[in-house]
């Protein structure tokens, strides 16, 4: 099997003393292409060079440029500029991380929504898809993402974690929808068991958002309690699990609509 994790967060410090070895880890685990997650101008531009660093190849790393919401105050006259520099990048293949975060509110909601406004802009101009984060906003989230949909390519909800409500009005507005293991969590995903089923195959991804969301149902447990892209298949199994499909459909369906969304060639074998 071959999977695509749709979110890395591998400029976190946590991985900062051996990335290459959390690759391999990865690699070796089936987890053959990845996709690395930009939260701000700084994180983005590393993510760029990781990928250049780390993949040889070409084929195996890839990247988001965007401003998380949580630093979406720090948005400037000169950060459209210099982020649409970032999209511009071969490596690049998603505006975002960008979107909503009601939950901890770390900047200003109105200053949440017009940057929000800012990359969906970006993504009409530039023909990427968007890679958003929500949290306790789905109903503004919508609000501002329907005067926009037509002229975007495409969008992904990552790590999804909401009620039906939610999940039916992503998928309204033809939303991807990335699962990560939360999924797996016994005290707070056990939800996401019966939604899961409700997502199409071909708007269904997989991503650990590493060093988060370990896996609780991961055995035997890693020392520290990191995540890693290695544990994605943690992950796949639940799902599969609860979609009543094998491990090696829902791989190749993850994949298949990963590569799709990011514009990412198969691996060459």
């Amino acid at each position: 099997m071959q999977l695509v994790d749709i979110g890395v967060n591998l400029t976190h410090p946590t991985f900062a003393r051996d990335p290459r070895a959390v690759l391999e880890r990865a690699y070796a685990a089936g987890v053959k292409q990845m996709v690395l997650t930009g939260t701000s101008l700084d994180e983005s531009e590393a993510a760029l060079r990781l990928c250049r660093v780390l993949d040889d190849s070409q084929q195996r790393l890839f990247c988001t440029a965007g401003i998380h919401p949580h630093d979406a105050s720090q948005w400037s006259s000169e950060t459209s500029g210099l982020l649409k520099g970032l999209l511009a990048e071969p490596e690049v293949r998603a505006v975002g991380e960008c979107g909503l975060d009601f939950n901890r509110d770390l900047s200003p909601r109105v200053q949440q929504e017009r940057v929000l406004e800012e990359h969906l802009q970006l993504a009409v101009e530039t023909g990427l898809p968007v890679f958003l984060h929500e949290r306790d906003a789905d109903v503004r989230l919508v609000e501002i993402l329907r005067p926009f949909r037509d002229r975007l390519r495409a969008a992904v909800v990552h790590c999804f974690t909401g009620e039906k409500r939610a999940l039916y009005a992503y998928l309204d507005l033809d939303l991807h929808i990335g699962i990560t293991g939360w999924i797996c969590d016994e005290r707070r995903g056990t939800h996401l068991h019966s939604l899961v089923r409700e997502i199409p195959a071909t708007r269904l991804m997989l991503e650990s958002d590493a060093p988060y969301l370990l896996p609780r149902t991961l055995r035997p447990k890693p020392k520290g309690g990191q995540n890693e892209p290695a544990f994605l298949p943690e992950v796949l199994r639940e799902v599969s699990l609860h979609r009543s499909v094998s491990e090696e459909q829902l791989a190749q369906s993850t994949t298949a609509c990963a590569q799709n969304f990011f514009g990412i060639e198969p691996l060459k074998t």
